[in-house]
């Protein structure tokens, strides 16, 4: 007896899910240096190691964000935002510490996802069924935009 076989599906979902634009990139090393000309600081960038389609769902109701208090320490500002990112199968396993951006949103799509860094904290997953790849993603809360 032959299994199932969803080869066929795949192409059909990625092309109604995977409607945006992602990157992976291993995490950046070094110290950010000051510009004078800009008087700003250049951050070192990562190595993109996949570019394109994607997508970046949340892996949880809304208000799904938690944050734990421990006794007699202070309250944690730092929350823990738990997000999927969806490839196609064919893209690259992302290792533990890689960071995701969407660099382009689709028509209609959330321009709020512009912008925003996950971490990922484990390998993606891998199945013996499927049509997409997920990786779990964690929000990185400060970016290194937020400073400017």
């Amino acid at each position: 007896m032959a299994g199932l076989d969803l080869t066929s599906l795949a192409p059909l979902v990625e092309g109604l899910i995977l409607l945006d634009t992602v990157r992976f990139s291993t995490p950046a090393v070094g110290k950010p240096v000051f510009d004078k000309d800009t008087g700003r600081y250049t951050y070192p960038v990562g190595e993109a190691f996949y570019e394109g389609p994607g997508a970046v769902q949340p892996a949880s109701t809304p208000g799904g964000v938690s944050a734990l208090p421990v006794a007699g320490q202070q309250w944690s500002d730092e929350t823990s935002s738990k997000y999927r990112a969806l490839t196609p199968l064919a893209a690259p396993l992302a290792p533990r510490d890689t960071i995701v951006t969407v660099v382009q949103v689709h028509p209609g799509g959330d321009l709020a996802l512009l912008g925003r860094q996950w971490r990922v904290p484990d390998p993606s997953a891998v199945a013996t069924l499927g049509v997409v790849r997920s990786t779990g993603l964690d929000q990185v809360q400060q970016t290194q935009q937020a400073g400017l």
